[in-house]
């Protein structure tokens, strides 16, 4: 077993934010010159969040976690996985947002000419929000892990409101408040952890403040406190990645999100999220044995409250938003878990969904670039008209529902066998039973979207294929889900060290 502890200094912990947050800053400087300057610098500043994450990975597989400035940011196996996943995501949201934006019906919905002053805009804000995702899974501050994830709010809001019309304001609006108001429970469960944790007399002054540090204290914090501390934690961090009953700011703010956003949103800030709670929680495993029962409970009423309530949904978007909160319960019931096998099945789920909820995420912009569409009952018989859309759309439905031999199913089953391990077998029959109601709800969409010989509303428009900068990234994304599905082996080595970071029972 390698040594946690080990570290290495290095530049890469900045680096992975600073990039994009400077790229954004020269979009937005750079404002009156151009779509191609905007666009170059939001794929540049992107993709250097991608190419830093695979920097990390020889160190960190090895074992050894990279630290910044004393020990202020601090990348292990964990901080990793979600770094890459953040680039490589946002790398190829990058490129697809360059067609996408450039679509009739955006510009008409931003107000014609005014769209093209609004593009600056999106491309800095897109860059500061994956910016803010990178510094929350770098930080090593337990106060400055707050900071970042309300940043990602902040920046993300914006977004969100991009079109800035009724529809679009009420949803910014829903979203900032449910949001600020949730993680305001996670700074007074992050500051009660900073105080327990200097009050044990074992930390001295900043020490305090580092989660790597907080760890080896926790079980000198009284328990009753550790518990206040953890409800703040979950109601806070677990609003931001979608938990229920936390959820309901998700729907709303998916579906009227540019789709690109959507694609960050489900993608990887929900993830982000998951990882900040995660990473705080964990530090009571030990201690409080209990949280075992209680977060595989509150994953299972999230994924089962979650996918049905996307049965009934015939809006595109908000049926993959639904999703997205049943599929994050995966995610937590197996890192609540706490054991190797639970955290491994979980983080695996996490790397898995960011890439299959990205890839249908993008699969939907295209529908609704090519019709103007989103509804189910308006739509039907594309896979002629769109067939590389209606693959990529298969492949992720077919991953999302744990079928084999795509990479979904592979993380469910990790997640299956762990809560048999551990004798949780209620909890496994219904992630089961969540499983094949995806399967019915992702599959429905399929067939009536692409394969149902029901033409569409205005037989005049004609509906082609999408250009090349949206079906690539697709096809990327669809290539992952097969290729993590056939060779899980490729991610054992950064997930084992992203499991031991979390895991308090044996491998």
């Amino acid at each position: 077993m390698s040594d946690l502890n080990a570290t290495v200094s290095s530049s890469l912990p900045i680096l992975a934010f600073t990039a994009p947050a400077v790229a954004g800053a020269l979009v937005f400087l750079g404002r009156k010159l151009g779509r191609l300057y905007w666009q170059s610098f939001a794929i540049a500043g992107s993709a250097a969040v991608a190419l830093v994450g695979v920097l990390m990975l020889p160190e960190v597989v090895a074992g050894r976690a990279l630290v910044s400035w004393g020990e202020e940011f601090r990348v292990d196996g964990l901080s990793a996985l979600l770094v890459l996943a953040i680039g490589l995501v946002g790398s190829l949201t990058a490129i697809y947002s360059v067609r996408y934006v450039a679509q009739p019906g955006l510009v008409s919905r931003l107000g014609g000419p005014a769209a093209e002053r609004r593009l600056p805009v999106f491309y800095g804000l897109l860059l500061w929000f994956i910016a803010s995702m990178a510094w929350g899974c770098v930080t090593n501050n337990i106060i400055m892990l707050y900071v970042a994830v309300e940043a990602t709010t902040l920046a993300s809001g914006l977004l969100v409101a991009f079109y800035w019309d009724r529809r679009a304001l009420e949803a910014g609006y829903k979203y900032l408040m449910l949001l600020t108001i949730g993680i305001t429970f996670a700074l007074v469960g992050c500051v009660l952890i900073y105080a327990s944790a200097a009050a044990t007399g074992s930390l001295a002054g900043r020490q305090a403040l580092l989660i790597s540090e907080v760890r080896s204290v926790a079980p000198l914090i009284p328990a009753r406190t550790a518990l206040i501390a953890v409800a703040f934690l979950v109601i806070g961090f677990g609003t931001k990645a979608g938990i229920a009953p936390f959820h309901p700011w998700l729907p709303d703010a998916h579906a009227e999100a540019p789709t690109p956003i959507s694609v960050l949103l489900s993608g990887v800030m929900i993830k982000m999220a998951a990882y900040a709670l995660a990473r705080t929680v964990s530090i009571f495993y030990p201690s409080l044995p209990q949280l075992t029962v209680f977060l595989v409970a509150l994953g299972v009423f999230t994924m089962l409250l979650g996918i049905l309530a996307a049965l009934p949904q015939q809006d595109l978007k908000r049926l993959l938003a639904y999703s997205s909160v049943s599929q994050i319960g995966y995610v937590v019931v197996g890192v609540g878990l706490g054991t190797y096998l639970g955290c491994y099945g979980g983080l695996f789920h996490l790397l898995n969904h960011a890439f299959i909820k990205a890839l249908l995420f993008m699969a939907v912009g295209a529908v609704i670039y090519a019709t103007g569409v989103r509804r189910i009952a308006d739509l039907g018989g594309l896979s002629q008209r769109m067939p590389l859309t209606a693959a990529c759309f298969l492949v992720g439905a077919l991953a999302i529902a744990g079928f084999p031999p795509l990479n979904g199913f592979m993380s469910k089953m990790t997640v299956y066998l762990a809560l048999a391990q551990a004798g949780l077998w209620w909890a496994a029959v219904a992630a089961v039973l969540a499983g094949v109601l995806t399967m019915v709800v992702m599959v429905r969409a399929a067939v009536a979207v692409f394969w149902r010989a029901a033409p569409l509303d205005g037989g005049e428009k004609v509906v082609r294929e999408v250009p090349a900068g949206m079906w690539a990234p697709m096809l990327g994304l669809a290539a992952a889900c097969v290729v993590l599905g056939v060779f899980p082996q490729l991610a054992y080595p950064l997930l084992d060290q992203a499991a031991a970071v979390l895991a308090t029972v044996g491998r």
